[in-house]
């Protein structure tokens, strides 16, 4: 059976139904096997209709071979019904309305080529077409029956062509809406598919991009903070052994966590089966003392404020704070060598105030606010943004630095 314009497969191994649907199936493949087996019915009911007596009291057997004739004719008339329907309509209904003056029973036997001329019609052009010539057909047809003076009944002899011309023509209509109609539905299902093919590819890009990012803030800081630790300890290894060893074992720590979130992020393009060792979970605020510590040991003079009642902030919100700060950081780690940092958190109702500020220190570079950091301000900005926050950065009249970012709490 059809549901919904496709064969319904559901059973195909039951022999009840396997069978119709394989014809159906063929049918459907191959158009021009369907148009025959339509004809052929069309001209089996034509021709017994020619062997019919009339509507009168007294039946009159009529020849029967000027309605095969015209049968035959009608008939293959509708095989040109794809390259013109209106013709062939134009062509059926002549013979139509000669059988019906010549006295055959008017009869949906006799109307069957004109009638299914008129369904193909209706069903591949417009329905208004198709009326008006279903009713040009009904008006020829009409007055040649009640001509012919052989027929008592009159209401049947009207009755008859206007109701089955017309009910073609109503049953083409209401397929081709329906086509329509399931047209549309496929049209629909491929576009919701295109769609999401198309956020699917988005939501990787995007996915990309912060993956992207999350390297740059893991490299960036880690191997700065390492060079610069580096870079201390190689200058106090003769003057002051101990504090270098010092140094140099918080490098070690600083490589090891760099190595741990390397592997963390990295981890997150991993197949779903490929799931040997968990993920380190992201870092937040939590780990705002081991950052403070490692830079400590860098040489700069971290300070750390906070404003307000603490509180738990979204995964998304606690990520980006501890990212920006890691980024700011590390920029005043790499322009402003010793400098001393405050750091401020400030906590309202629902946003979270951060603010970096240095003082220069010993190796500013005396570059602008937009050479700072280089690309690590733009990066600072975008995760910002990211979450519906707010990043300004600027120098200080001082000669120093600030990074301000507003974030929403729960974003």
């Amino acid at each position: 059976m059809m549901r919904n314009g496709v064969m319904d497969h559901e059973h195909p191994h039951h022999p009840e139904t396997a069978m119709p649907n394989r014809f159906l199936r063929h049918l459907h493949d191959h158009p021009r096997s369907a148009d025959v087996l339509t004809i052929g019915c069309a001209l089996v009911l034509s021709v017994y209709a020619s062997f019919q007596g009339t509507w009168g009291t007294t039946p009159k057997q009529l020849a029967w071979w000027p309605g095969v004739s015209l049968s035959v004719l009608a008939c293959a008339a509708l095989w040109w019904h794809r390259s013109n329907p209106r013709t062939v309509v134009v062509v059926t209904g002549i013979c139509a309305t000669a059988a019906s003056a010549y006295g055959y029973l008017t009869t949906p036997l006799l109307f069957a080529p004109v009638m299914v001329a008129l369904y193909w019609l209706a069903l591949e052009g417009d329905r208004k077409s198709a009326s008006l010539y279903a009713l040009a057909v009904a008006v020829l047809l009409i007055p040649s029956a009640l001509l012919t003076g052989t027929y008592k009944n009159t209401v049947l002899v009207v009755l008859n062509p206007a109701f089955f011309l017309f009910l073609p023509v109503a049953w083409g209509s209401s397929v081709q809406v329906r086509r329509a109609y399931v047209e549309s539905l496929f049209t629909r299902a491929e576009l919701a598919e295109r769609t999401r093919e198309e956020e699917a590819r988005r939501r990787v890009g995007e996915e990309r991009v912060r993956i992207a990012r999350e390297l740059h803030d893991v490299v960036a800081h880690h191997l700065a903070l390492a060079n610069a630790q580096a870079g201390t300890a190689a200058h106090l290894v003769r003057r002051q052994p101990e504090q270098a060893e010092h140094l140099i074992s918080e490098l070690a720590g600083t490589t090891a966590s760099a190595l741990r979130e390397l592997k963390a992020t990295v981890g997150l393009l991993r197949r779903p089966e490929e799931t040997d060792a968990p993920l380190e979970p992201a870092p937040g605020l939590s780990r705002l003392p081991e950052l403070v510590a490692a830079h400590t040991a860098a040489g700069l003079t971290v300070e750390v404020v906070m404003e307000g009642t603490e509180r738990p902030l979204a995964p998304g919100t606690d990520l980006t704070a501890y990212r920006i700060l890691q980024e700011a950081l590390t920029n005043v780690s790499k322009h402003a060598a010793g400098a001393v940092v405050r750091v401020t958190l400030v906590y309202a109702a629902d946003v979270l105030t951060i603010t970096v500020c240095d003082d220069g220190g010993q190796g500013s570079t005396g570059v602008t606010g937009d050479e700072v950091g280089g690309y690590g301000l733009i990066g600072m900005r975008e995760r910002a943004q990211s979450v519906g926050g707010r990043f300004a950065a600027g120098v200080n009249a001082d000669g120093g630095f600030t990074v301000t970012v507003e974030l929403p709490m729960y974003a």
